[in-house]
């Protein structure tokens, strides 16, 4: 059976999530989404089912509508460590999907931990 990109990349987010929902105790969860052009990350609730806080690269605040680089993604690292400190959140759990932990996806980690997230 021969395993193409999405086929890994969907074991890989379950691995993710289900690895997640076994050590979860009651805390938010940090998930991550990457596409060719954006990058976005919300802070959610799993037990009530809310979204807490979230910043994307398509805020034009930000400057950074369409591009999908490290910087990029440091700035809404750091744009959601502070909206999630606002929101009362301290502890996440990062949900990095089937993403690897690399590049873009580390800076964004990164940055939301110099701005007081624990993960």
């Amino acid at each position: 059976m021969a395993n193409n990109k999405r086929t890994l990349f969907i074991k890989r987010r379950l691995r993710v999530r289900n690895k997640l929902r076994r050590i979860n105790n009651g805390k938010p969860r940090l998930s991550v989404h990457r596409s060719g052009k954006n990058i976005s990350v919300q802070v959610i609730d799993d037990m009530q089912g809310r979204t807490l806080a979230s910043a994307s690269t398509l805020e034009k605040d930000l400057g950074f509508v369409g591009k999908n680089n490290k910087e990029a993604a440091a700035k809404v690292g750091s744009v959601i460590a502070e909206r999630a400190k606002s929101a009362g959140v301290e502890e996440v759990l990062f949900d990095r999907g089937g993403f690897l932990f690399h590049g873009k996806i580390q800076a964004l980690a990164d940055a939301a931990r110099e701005g007081g997230l624990k993960f």
